[in-house]
């Protein structure tokens, strides 16, 4: 029994002295990968600096650059993880991290298949020029004022002051109309006069009412008046203009101005707009008898 135990204790010891002797020959390249991953550490966080610096130059989304910035950041502390682990010769351990790290990543890409498109949707419509915050556009059946684009959503406020929120996805794959991107907007008024009017006399004064109401027309002839049918009240026309307009108020703005100065040259040269009229006329007798009281 004494001389298991004592056996038992050789060993113990042996096995001791055998890991004591390979820490302390391993101790220089532990300590060369502690100041590896520390010195990745502070480079990680001046990385992180530099890359959100870099891209807040291009990108006005701020959430994008600081999402861009921290995944630099990552790489920056993988790397430096990496290289750690290579100086203590683990090279096994690295090989088996990253077939883990491969194997997690992709059963999280396929659970997450639409998250992940999503984000970078939300990536490339942060890049795009011709999409940016404050713009007002049209996509999948919605307008209105571009409030935000961050990783997930694509978030528009209308013009009745509701909140619409969309998938980046569904902004990238479908077409999109961006009234921000001209300057100016072409407004469109339909009308009409009553028969009685003098149709060269309506189109020269609607054409000058309409120039006389927006500084940007320079004259009545900028203004587009054209006839288009024989109505049942009226004869109607069409009346076309450029004004400076970038959203959809601008353009509500525009004809509501255009119809009032319209109504209001009209109600000054006694010029008819006509609403819809329908006469019933009654000039023949119902014979009301049945047919046996003719007979008698």
């Amino acid at each position: 029994m004494n001389d298991q135990l004592s056996e038992a204790f050789n060993n113990l010891r042996d096995k001791l002295s055998g890991w004591f002797n390979s820490i302390v020959t391993s101790l220089p390249n532990v300590v060369l990968a502690i100041l590896v991953f520390v010195a990745a550490f502070f480079a990680a966080r001046y990385v992180s600096k530099l890359v959100q610096k870099l891209v807040s130059r291009r990108v006005e989304q701020k959430s994008i650059s600081l999402v861009v910035a921290r995944i630099a950041s990552v790489i920056t502390v993988l790397v430096g993880l990496f290289v750690a682990l290579g100086v203590l010769n683990l090279s096994q351990a690295l090989t088996s991290l990253l077939a883990g790290a491969g194997v997690v990543g992709l059963a999280i890409g396929l659970a997450l298949q639409g998250t992940l498109s999503n984000v970078v949707s939300g990536i490339v419509l942060s890049f795009r020029d011709r999409i940016r915050i404050g713009h007002w556009v049209e996509t999948n059946g919605f307008s209105g004022e571009v409030m935000d684009i961050n990783l997930n959503t694509f978030i528009l406020k209308q013009a009745d002051n509701n909140i619409v929120v969309l998938p980046n996805k569904m902004i990238l794959e479908n077409p999109i109309k961006n009234y921000s991107l001209t300057p100016t907007m072409r407004i469109s008024l339909a009308c009409g006069v009553g028969y009685e009017s003098d149709l060269e006399v309506v189109e020269q004064l609607t054409k000058e009412a309409v120039a006389n109401a927006f500084d940007s027309i320079e004259n009545a002839a900028a203004v587009e008046f054209f006839y288009t049918e024989f109505g049942d009240s009226s004869i109607n026309y069409i009346c076309r203009f450029w004004v400076d307009a970038t959203k959809n108020l601008h353009n509500l703005e525009a004809r509501t101005k255009a119809i009032i100065a319209i109504k209001k040259a009209y109600n000054a040269n006694d010029i008819n707009i006509p609403f819809p009229i329908r006469t019933l006329q009654f000039d023949n007798k119902l014979n009301i008898e049945s047919p046996n009281t003719q007979e008698k």
